[in-house]
């Protein structure tokens, strides 16, 4: 019988203002490769309330319609009751990166990330400034 591995490791993303869309995929990717793991899953959640993670065709075209979607289900210019208790200009952030949602498992399948063809892991950053983004990966399997 194989013994189980557990591999944890951090990813630190820079993001502009948000929305910001980055790939982070080949990081995950030689996570796996480094972890000794053949076949298991891949935990990730990025650290922080106005920050998502998720998959996408990783083009410009759907980057920009992601973008887009993701404004329009929280626009800036509405009035948030975060705003009115903080007046941090960031309520449509928090909002933005709860319906996304922070973390994502996927299979590892001969010790690569078992994607689709054109999907990509990617880090979003919904704040209202830049952010250095803390993605923290466990990862476990034979």
């Amino acid at each position: 019988m194989a013994s189980i591995l557990f591999h944890f490791a951090t990813i630190e993303v820079d993001l502009d203002t948000g929305p910001d869309i980055r790939d982070i995929t080949d990081d995950l990717n030689h996570m796996v490769v480094r972890s000794g793991i053949e076949n298991g899953q891949v935990s990730a959640c990025l650290i922080g309330s106005t920050g998502s993670l998720t998959t996408i065709e990783f083009e410009p075209g759907v980057v920009q319609d992601l973008k887009d979607a993701i404004n329009r289900m929280a626009p800036k210019d509405l009035t948030y009751a975060h705003e009115l208790a903080w007046h941090d200009g960031n309520g449509h952030s928090h909002v933005q990166a709860a319906l996304l949602g922070p973390s994502i498992v996927l299979p590892i399948r001969r010790a690569r990330l078992l994607l689709g063809t054109w999907q990509q892991v990617v880090a979003i950053n919904h704040d209202n400034r830049a952010r250095t983004r803390k993605i923290e990966v466990t990862m476990l399997g034979v």
